[in-house]
């Protein structure tokens, strides 16, 4: 009769530990799937993150290693040099020319591919090639090809009778040519990421439009468009961040990869370079490098805010057509 009551025990205690990890395993196995993210994220991105903020308030030499603590004066001396600012007028003027057309050129070749094309499958995986390219020889062919002597683009405009365009000294001139090459590099992988998100919109709203005589311009504003809301509000954020940190592409636009003689297309990304492995003052390249942290957050809070209103006015006017 004790053995029968000690297994009844055990076989009780033996379910109540399993209803009690099973209780574990759902409450905590979702976070344990997506911890290796969060370890390598705070490995290889909050840790450095941190670890830049801790240097940017000390003078720290490439050569010499850590040095007095100095405060905001890193700050103070980077926010009083003009190549700062210069750089940071760079940054978005290139960031604006490859980040806007970007995404109107990626929705509108995401709208095509939509349709039901002959070999789609080819013309789809072809606008991803040039993503393909190495940022490097990227910016060796678009820089001859840019060239202010004998550069492909200044030839077939000198044929037709107009001046030689100066893209390695204007400003304006060589910010074209460098977001030229970003929106060569990135514009099929912003495609693949609008054609995705068309693939999963229903098509019964596409046949109830053109049932009622809506053609294909206006089923794409009326329908694709504020159904992309949360896909827009994304390539806007991701374009913006990787837009302002933009490096290789200035960077390999001349031999000397310094932005220019006069600094004409330095963005912020080439002036960090610039501190630390020219001038080995990690200090200040710190300084900068928050700095320009701190900008895209800003931008991005803002791409986030103006997005979304905007997108929710579009599906405000959507309903109230749909009531009436």
């Amino acid at each position: 009769m004790t053995a029968a009551i000690d297994v009844d025990a055990r076989s009780i205690r033996r379910i109540a530990l399993n209803h009690r990890l099973s209780r574990w395993d759902v409450r905590f196995s979702p976070y344990l799937y997506i911890s290796p993210f969060f370890v390598l994220f705070a490995l290889v991105g909050l840790f450095p993150l941190l670890y830049t903020a801790w240097v940017s308030v000390h003078d720290w030499n490439l050569i010499g290693g850590q040095g007095d603590f100095v405060g905001i004066d890193n700050y103070v001396t980077v926010l009083s040099q003009q190549y700062f600012w210069t750089s940071l007028r760079n940054t978005f003027s290139i960031f604006l020319f490859s980040s806007v057309p970007q995404v109107v050129l990626a929705m509108g070749i995401a709208a095509f591919l939509d349709y039901n094309l002959r070999a789609k499958t080819l013309w789809r995986m072809g606008v991803l090639l040039p993503y393909v390219v190495a940022p490097v020889a990227v910016a060796l062919i678009f820089s001859n090809l840019f060239g202010d002597r004998f550069g492909l683009i200044n030839e077939i405009l000198g044929g037709v009778g107009i001046d030689a365009i100066r893209w390695h000294v204007d400003v304006i001139p060589s910010h074209l040519a460098i977001a030229t090459m970003v929106n060569f590099r990135w514009t099929g992988y912003t495609t693949l990421i609008f054609l995705a998100a068309m693939q999963a919109v229903p098509r019964d709203y596409y046949e109830a439009a053109i049932i009622d005589g809506a053609n294909r311009l206006r089923t794409f504003w009326s329908i694709t468009v504020p159904l992309l809301r949360p896909v827009i509000i994304f390539v806007i954020i991701t374009s913006t961040i990787g837009g302002l940190q933009i490096f290789d592409e200035p960077r390999m636009f001349d031999q000397a990869g310094q932005g220019g003689a006069n600094r004409q297309w330095q963005t912020l990304t080439l002036y960090i370079y610039e501190l630390g492995w020219g001038q080995r003052n990690f200090g200040r390249a710190s300084a900068v490098a928050w700095l320009l942290f701190l900008v895209i957050i800003l931008i991005a809070i803002l791409n986030f805010a103006i997005t979304r209103r905007i997108a929710g006015s579009t599906e405000r006017r959507i309903r109230t057509k749909g009531k009436r």
